[in-house]
């Protein structure tokens, strides 16, 4: 997964096609009678001795590794992600490959697979509903990959499994009272609450990135709002406020973050960064009371320079809440494919 987020920045025409996806992907009750979607039936937690494979698709890059129950990697790889329905054939030439890579013995003992994905999900009906970064709608999942390398295999949203992951087993291992912030190209992220994970209807997880915070003077996101989190937070939006201030391109937010002791510019910049984020998570603070806010995404990597001042920011600001700590996630970019093994052999998100 890395920086690779979630395409919940679109289009403002597409809006109205996404909001139909959503709403396609969730049973209606009171509707006419149709097929019955079964909940699927617990899946246990695999033996100490088998082995799982994970693959975390990005907008970019799709990683994969099969890895034992300590963690050790036994084979990896990266492949580019191409665009539309195609990402599901390389999904399953990548773990061709890596399957291949095993010695006939290791082969025999893996026994599941996880494969986390990008956009809206269904993992009930195993569907990919859609992606505007990557570029798939409605894609019907099934049981290709099952009957492709001869094992289970689960789908996951690739937020949801890494958030998961940091909550469960890094950053926020002992807390029942969880936000994790995945930040880099956009920003979401999970929520955990009385030591269960938050979704929506719909399998989705927090689109922190479009609440509004700057609504008089802000800038107009591409979801068709004005102020998101992410037009003011996200490491694009860093890079881009730094380059109208001063005329100097930056390649990265990391540079900016970089400049921060000799740069008023890079300074005012990242204050105003900090400022917006610390407003868009104002509200989930007071309607969740994490214990601690987990920072991961590519953003992340300022460490010091943005945990310090986001804690202090959000600290300032409430009054009736007490003040969650902000740590730096333990996973990093090997989040999603931490999340995608652990899930695979756990069996769920529990």
């Amino acid at each position: 997964m890395g920086t690779e987020q979630p395409p919940t920045t679109v289009h403002r025409d597409d809006l109205a096609d996404r909001t139909d996806a959503v709403r396609s992907a969730v049973p209606d009750a009171a509707a006419t009678p149709g097929p019955v979607v079964v909940p699927p039936q617990p899946v246990p937690v695999l033996g100490e001795d088998l082995l799982v494979l994970g693959l975390d698709v990005g907008g970019t890059t799709i990683k994969g590794e099969i890895t034992d129950a300590s963690g050790t990697v036994l084979a990896a790889g990266v492949v580019a992600t191409p665009q539309g329905a195609a990402a599901f054939e390389t999904m399953g030439a990548l773990g061709d490959r890596l399957l291949a890579e095993l010695t006939d013995d290791q082969r025999d003992r893996v026994a599941r697979a996880a494969v986390l994905l990008p956009g809206i999900v269904d993992p009930v009906r195993s569907i990919a509903v859609f992606s505007s970064n990557v570029g798939w709608r409605d894609v019907h999942i099934g049981d290709r990959f099952t009957r492709r390398w001869g094992m289970p295999v689960l789908i996951e949203h690739d937020v949801a499994a890494a958030g998961w992951a940091e909550w469960r087993y890094g950053a926020g291992r002992g807390h029942d009272d969880v936000c994790v912030v995945i930040l880099g190209t956009g920003i979401s992220g999970t929520l955990s609450v009385g030591g269960r994970l938050v979704r929506s209807g719909y399998g989705q997880t927090g689109e922190y990135g479009h609440i509004p915070v700057r609504h008089a003077d802000g800038l107009r996101c591409p979801c068709g709002n004005i102020g998101c989190v992410e037009t003011v937070a996200s490491g694009a939006a860093i890079a881009r406020a730094y380059a109208q201030r001063t005329g100097h391109e930056t390649a990265s937010a990391a540079d900016v973050f970089a400049l921060l002791d000799t740069d008023s510019d890079a300074k005012a910049v990242v204050g105003e960064a900090i400022s917006a984020l610390a407003d868009g998570l104002l509200g989930l603070i007071h309607a969740g009371c994490p214990e601690l806010i987990i920072l991961g995404g590519g953003l992340a990597g300022a460490g010091a320079a943005l945990t310090e001042p986001l804690q202090h920011t959000i600290a300032e600001r409430l009054r009736v809440v007490p003040a969650p700590r902000v740590v730096l996630g333990e996973f990093g970019a090997r989040a999603g494919l931490i999340g995608a093994a652990l899930f695979a052999r756990q069996g769920a998100l529990r």
